[in-house]
């Protein structure tokens, strides 16, 4: 693997080098988050408490409809907020800060690319995610804060259609998010270096398929603890392959890359985040925009607050010299 991993880094190493992650529940384990197929430690199998009529109902709109209980019941236990990102998603956003990466798409909907600091332009949730929250009926956009506060005692509902809200993630017969196909149609076209796969057993469609249409010029990395997908059906000669846990891999890569002091500090980071309950969220744009919205509104009440004092001082001191006249 040491051979594998040099030739790894010092690809990585170069300055325009350009990165496309396709990642899955596998980068998420270490974390705490157990995936879904595993057997016995996996999510579906640990459903049967929710008395489903198959596990992957917890997921299914149609069943949703009829009973959304179960997956609120899930979904508090998935819940981002409770989870610090692994070495791996901050290996994501180490790329990022270094401008080596292209795009990460992902079939998690942990949010955890996002936590670790990886910005809304890069990140392609696959299979949606908890970053936001709409009506399963006229599409009505919840906010997380509400979300979450009717989460505590009431299945979360709709405020103009009184209809079910969910968060964004894509269940069983619903169709994936636009941005997943127009920046596939875009990447697929456009260069490469890289095609780093991790943590995925590549058997969920159209998902499984992406590491097969990657450029024939760029080099494909699985690390995974199996050989999946195109890598076993269709292997290619330049193909590397990383048998191993993908946080073993990253902390053997960032030392032959001399990024080690910066994933300990990430890492540390996220720890002390979640232990004082303020797990970072890189903002979209919209966030942006509602936090200079605020800040301004901010500005302007403390500028009213001075002004009013000023005018106030203004006023006193006349009154003052108004008197002092009058007793002269």
């Amino acid at each position: 693997m040491d051979e594998k991993l040099q030739k790894l880094a010092a690809v990585l190493k170069r300055d325009s080098v350009s990165v496309t992650f396709f990642v899955g529940a596998g980068i998420s384990t270490s974390c705490g988050i157990p995936d879904f197929r595993s057997p016995k430690t996996g999510l579906y199998s640990n459903l049967k408490k929710l008395n489903l009529p198959y596990p992957e109902a917890v997921f299914d709109i149609d069943y949703f409809r009829k009973s959304p209980k179960a997956f609120y019941t899930l979904a508090d236990e998935l819940y981002p907020g409770k989870f610090v990102p692994s070495k791996f998603h901050y290996f994501v956003r180490l790329c990022q800060d270094k401008k080596k990466l292209k795009r990460c798409y992902t079939q998690n909907i942990d949010t955890l690319e996002r936590i670790a600091g990886v910005r809304d332009e890069y990140v392609v949730e696959a299979h949606g995610s908890f970053a936001k929250n709409h009506c399963i009926d006229c599409d009505w956009e919840m906010e997380t804060s509400e979300l979450k506060r009717q989460m505590k005692s009431q299945i979360p509902t709709c405020a103009k259609c009184k209809g079910y809200v969910k968060p964004d993630i894509v269940f069983f017969g619903e169709a994936l998010p636009a941005k997943f196909f127009d920046l596939w149609d875009e990447d697929s076209s456009s260069k490469t270096d890289l095609a780093i796969v991790a943590g995925t057993s590549l058997a969920v469609y159209p998902f499984a398929g992406l590491p097969a249409e990657v450029s024939t010029k760029a080099t494909r990395v699985l690390i995974n603890r199996e050989k999946c997908g195109d890598f076993e059906r269709n292997p290619r000669k330049s193909d590397v392959l990383l048998l191993e846990s993908c946080d073993l891999v990253v902390e053997k890569l960032v030392q032959l890359l001399g990024w080690e002091k910066e994933l300990d500090s990430l890492v540390k980071e996220g720890e002390r985040a979640l232990k004082e309950n303020a797990l970072y969220v890189h903002p979209t744009e919209k966030d942006l925009e509602e936090k200079v919205k605020k800040e301004a509104e901010a500005i302007a009440k403390v500028e009213r607050e001075e002004e009013k004092k000023e005018n106030q001082q203004i006023d006193e001191l006349t009154e003052t010299l108004q008197n002092i006249k009058v007793k002269d």
